[in-house]
């Protein structure tokens, strides 16, 4: 009986420590935010799944493709993993750069004004002092 109460008690005291979970709204992405680069493994499943579809060409299940790219990154070794890793970097290097001009644009180009903009407002004060000046001969 006393076991009863204590699962009960602990129960209504859940219900009340529990938050409620509110609905966000989604962030809508950027769609010209460059993507993420592939890991070393990514980069070996892109090569793997082309051999292992020529080798088994009846099968349509993409977890058996997937499983077996698994277990043959698994089985190999560091130095049978370098050049993925290589291609890896040299993915994330560049990915860095596309984001570091990425996240000049955004600060950029928020404080900014567009050069067609600050062109225009440059002519339109040339022809104001251009103006005055035959003004001022007269």
């Amino acid at each position: 009986m006393k076991g009863g109460k204590l699962k009960a008690e602990s129960r209504k005291a859940d219900s009340k420590l529990a938050v409620r979970k509110t609905k966000k709204e989604k962030k809508v992405k950027d769609p010209n935010k460059p993507k993420r680069p592939p890991s070393a493994f990514f980069v070996f499943m892109e090569g793997f799944r082309k051999e292992y579809k020529e080798k088994h060409p009846n099968n349509k299940s993409v977890a058996v493709v997937g499983k077996a790219g698994g277990d043959k990154w698994k089985s190999l070794s560091d130095e049978e993993k370098a050049p993925f890793v290589a291609k890896a970097e040299k993915r994330k290097e560049e990915y860095e750069r596309k984001m570091e001009d990425y996240n000049k644009k955004l600060a950029g180009g928020a404080d900014d004004e567009s050069d067609k903009s600050k062109s225009e407002v440059n002519d339109e004060e040339e022809d104001d002092e251009g103006s005055g000046k035959e003004e001022d001969d007269e």
